[in-house]
């Protein structure tokens, strides 16, 4: 059985500002509105694979920690320099301020939306399979805009 959010639609959706380094115009620091997907597929039981509600407020937290800040991945080529009050990220020429509380530091390498992808999908698949082994699939997707973005999948091992 499967089952698909859509976060469009269901209004799990988060706004932020970031920068891609050494990337054309995405290297300028600008914002986008995301939308969260999420794609469920595995064993139902008693006729119920997973409570949307669970799975929406599991996105929903992610959804908190990230909305309304600037995205800066820790993992890539950027300088961060962090204290109590600020973070400075320098990347070649640029040098970048912001207050501590409008930052979000993120695992990542960089924080296009194939990333972002794939760290939402880990933060998903920690919450929801230390809660129900019947998932085999869980896809989420990251549109940076209406109708463009990226998925990124996990698979349970050797469940076929």
């Amino acid at each position: 059985m499967k089952i698909k959010i859509d976060g469009w639609k269901s209004n799990l959706t988060f706004s932020c500002a970031h920068f891609l380094p050494d990337y054309s115009k995405c290297s300028r620091l600008h914002g986008h509105t995301y939308a969260i997907h999420v794609y469920l597929e595995g064993e139902p039981k008693q006729d119920i694979l997973f409570d949307f509600r669970e799975i929406k407020k599991i996105l929903i937290e992610i959804i908190n920690e990230i909305d309304h800040k600037v995205l800066i991945p820790t993992e890539g080529k950027l300088q961060i320099k962090e204290n109590m009050e600020e973070i400075e990220v320098i990347h070649e020429d640029k040098r970048y301020v912001f207050p501590k509380d409008d930052c979000a530091l993120l695992p990542i390498y960089s924080s296009s939306a194939e990333n972002l992808a794939s760290f939402i999908l880990k933060r998903v698949v920690e919450k929801i399979i230390n809660s129900d082994d019947r998932i085999k699939v869980i896809e989420v997707g990251v549109d940076e805009g209406y109708g463009q973005g990226a998925w990124a999948k996990w698979e349970k091992k050797r469940y076929v």
